[in-house]
């Protein structure tokens, strides 16, 4: 969502969004003039919430209430403000908090995995206040056994790949041909695709294909460089397309702690939540088990799904912030929050972050 909006709407969101968080309260001018130094009068401070709401980054739950940001004001203040304001040092300090505090509490030399992820879920929902979700790891991960590219027709190939388990998997591609190349004889391009394919498979051959993604393309000798760029896509996501790891269970804790929380006051909101945690397990894990690029440094990303963007109706009231932790650049399995949007999300992306961390070097000493 792009919103531009001034120094002064920025700072006044972010206030509102803090004090809100704060408070459960609607908030009002008045408020952010005495808690905030915000260098403007009441007056000025009125006017800016009021193009906030017709932003739709705010709104008044009634006509003679303050203002509570909207799913929108939130996405806005994860994206922008957080990154861009104070909090961000906030962040990172949370952030090494939380390192130690797993670190200090658990340490996985002297445990089994289970009763290590069983602690680390106690501790996520005590420092977030929030519902943690741990799905445990992969049992089993798909290798591959063979991988070979062919010909179908001029500028169309099939990529076939089999598993270890003899399951079989294959992707059309495209591949936009030169001018000079639509006169190649059909046969110049098999050779070359046979030897792509060899190139692949000494690579990749009992390798888990989470990490077809990972291949450093570079390496083909510069005559094939043509093949890497579309194959490095089109491979990735074949893997992820047909080769979707198995649901596991999820560890849950927290859940009479934040179901106090004001935004659950509703018994039949509650229930379908505790139905969800309990019984559904399965679409949850789905929603929290992605696949996302790691960040600049291979550190997992952190995804957060604000009210209306989580699409299991029990939560779209609900923030879910999710991240995978790791075997090396493997994904398996998943650590997560889930709390009401008036959370606080600097210290649950810390949390969630941390975490996934925390659990990817863990996993190693049981995985090695």
């Amino acid at each position: 969502m792009e919103v531009q909006l001034t120094n002064r709407q920025q700072h006044i969101l972010w206030a509102t969004v803090r004090h809100y968080i704060a408070t459960a309260e609607p908030v009002g001018s008045k408020a952010l003039v005495e808690e905030y130094d915000l260098g403007v009068s009441s007056a000025t401070i009125r006017n800016v919430m009021g193009v906030l709401e017709k932003s739709g980054l705010l709104y008044q739950p009634h006509a003679s209430a303050g203002r509570v940001p909207s799913d929108s004001g939130y996405r806005i203040y994860v994206d922008q403000l957080i990154p861009s304001l104070r909090d961000a040092t906030r962040t990172e300090t949370l952030g090494r908090e939380v390192e130690v505090a797993l670190q200090k509490q658990l340490q996985w030399q002297d445990r089994s995995l289970e009763t290590l992820l069983q602690g680390a879920a106690q501790i996520l929902a005590t420092l977030s206040g929030c519902i943690s979700l741990i799905a445990m790891p992969q049992t089993t991960t798909a290798l591959l056994r063979h991988l070979q590219l062919v010909q179908i027709e001029a500028g169309r190939i099939m990529l076939i790949v089999v598993t270890d388990g003899y399951e079989t998997h294959s992707k059309l591609m495209d591949l936009s041909p030169t001018p000079e190349e639509t006169q190649r004889d059909s046969e110049v391009i098999d050779r070359e695709l046979q030897i792509v394919s060899n190139f692949l498979n000494s690579h990749l051959r009992g390798r888990s294909l989470l990490e077809l993604g990972h291949l450093n393309w570079s390496e083909l000798d510069q005559e094939f460089q043509r093949y890497g760029e579309f194959l490095k896509n089109s491979v990735a996501e074949l893997a992820r397309r047909t080769l979707a790891p198995t649901a596991t269970q999820i560890m849950v804790r927290g859940v009479s702690e934040v179901l106090r929380q004001p935004e659950f006051s509703q018994l039949q909101q509650v229930q379908t939540i505790i139905h969800l945690l309990e019984e559904e397990q399965d679409q949850l894990w789905r929603l929290i088990f992605e696949q996302p690029e790691p960040e600049d440094g291979g550190k997992p990303k952190v995804t957060v799904r604000i009210g209306a963007e989580n699409l299991l109706e029990p939560i779209r009231t609900c923030t879910l912030i999710s991240s995978n932790y790791r075997r090396g650049s493997i994904p398996v399995g998943s650590v997560g929050v889930l709390g009401p949007t008036r959370l606080d999300y600097e210290s649950a992306i810390a949390v969630v972050a941390s975490a996934a961390d925390y659990l990817s070097e863990a996993f190693s000493y049981f995985n090695p």
